[in-house]
């Protein structure tokens, strides 16, 4: 496969960076690769085409690169196991987030709100399942396109006993969702398998309780700043979506810790972490 855009590149480039797991053909000086996540690898969350094309692209990114950078110590640790790259050559820089200083002080609704893909790897079946255990009054705000085999979520939320709480917004623009972390009380992201969670990051920059899953990058990314839950127990979700409907000052609390734990994560820090990287190549 040819990257047209790759081929207008100074002939004697002293380094390249692949933001994700492809690189262009030919021969490289020092290259760096950023991988994001492997979930490709690791389950049937795509097609079996996709999931080969993604699979040769990686192992090749992967063997090609002088350094690795993973955004979590999660995907690290799945660039060392499944691509067998040695641990030498990898270097972790996570995201960042935009951090807006100005919360809305207006208040917010009973609102659980989700943000991704509507699709099995995000576990949108079992929040929805989760959300009907809840306490009436409350509503669930899912935004995010279709993705892959979105059918049975879909079928699922129309024969839902809340369909009249649960409000399939689609895709959103960047105004629409500031609006949604506004007048969201709860933001629940308990995806199966990230390689970071900027969602998470999001929703508490912008003051919002995160509920997410308890493994995996999501847990490293929260930390103790969060309800944290295991994703593939419908009752743990629905429990906790609960405790978080109930308890006015536990929402408060990880609001609070929430936008600290936020500040952690800049794009500063990873812009210099990333400079750091290419230093050490150059």
């Amino acid at each position: 496969m040819r990257f047209p855009l790759f081929d207008a590149l100074p002939p004697r480039s002293a380094l390249f960076h692949g933001l994700n797991q492809r690189l262009p053909e030919g021969k490289l000086r020092r290259t760096v690769s950023t991988f994001h996540d492997l979930f490709v690898l690791t389950a049937e969350y795509s097609s079996p085409e996709f999931r080969a094309r993604f699979a040769a692209q990686a192992r090749e990114a992967a063997e090609r690169s002088d350094l690795v950078i993973a955004v979590s110590r999660f995907t690290a640790h799945q660039v060392q196991e499944l691509l067998r790259v040695p641990g030498e050559r990898i270097r972790v820089v996570p995201h960042g987030v935009r951090f807006d200083a100005d919360v809305s002080g207006g208040p917010r609704e009973p609102v659980v709100l989700s943000v991704g893909a509507i699709q099995k790897r995000k576990n949108t079946l079992r929040l929805v399942e989760a959300f009907e255990q809840t306490p009436r009054g409350w509503r669930l705000l899912l935004a995010g396109s279709t993705g892959y085999e979105s059918e049975e979520v879909l079928s699922r939320i129309s024969r839902s006993s809340r369909r009249g709480d649960i409000e399939l917004l689609g895709y959103v623009d960047d105004e629409k969702l500031r609006s949604l972390y506004a007048r969201a009380s709860i933001f629940a992201f308990p995806s199966l398998d990230e390689g970071f969670g900027i969602p998470v990051l999001e929703a508490m920059a912008a003051g919002v309780p995160v509920l997410t899953s308890n493994s995996g990058a999501l847990a490293e990314v929260a930390g103790d700043a969060a309800a944290l839950v295991d994703s593939r127990s419908t009752e743990a979700i629905a429990a906790g979506l609960e405790g978080l409907m109930n308890d006015g000052g536990l929402r408060d609390r990880l609001a609070n810790s929430g936008r600290q734990r936020a500040r952690e994560y800049s794009w500063e820090r990873a812009v210099e972490s990333t400079w750091r990287v290419y230093q050490e190549l150059i």
